[in-house]
């Protein structure tokens, strides 16, 4: 029992390491902010947040810094040009 335990651990390490293998197609995060806490994320081919910023402009601080973090596992439409 303990030893397919084992392999499931050391196969999950190595899948860790591979962030290719993760494909992301829709996430939400809270995200805490420097004026307070956002709900972002990235639905249906879309990047969102509550901050009145991305309102107005289509993206902020929040959903870059979630994509430069995310950025292996994201489809490639979903990597704004300016966060490369």
């Amino acid at each position: 029992m303990y030893s397919s335990l084992i392999g499931k651990i050391e196969k999950a390490n190595r899948y860790a390491t591979e962030t290719r293998r993760i494909n992301i197609s829709g996430i939400e995060v809270g995200f805490d902010g420097d004026n307070g806490p956002h709900q972002t994320g990235y639905r249906d081919g879309e990047w969102h947040c509550s901050c009145e910023y991305f309102s107005h402009n289509g993206l902020c601080a929040h959903t870059i810094a979630l994509q430069k973090v995310l950025a292996p596992m994201l489809p490639e439409e979903a990597i704004q040009t300016l966060v490369i």
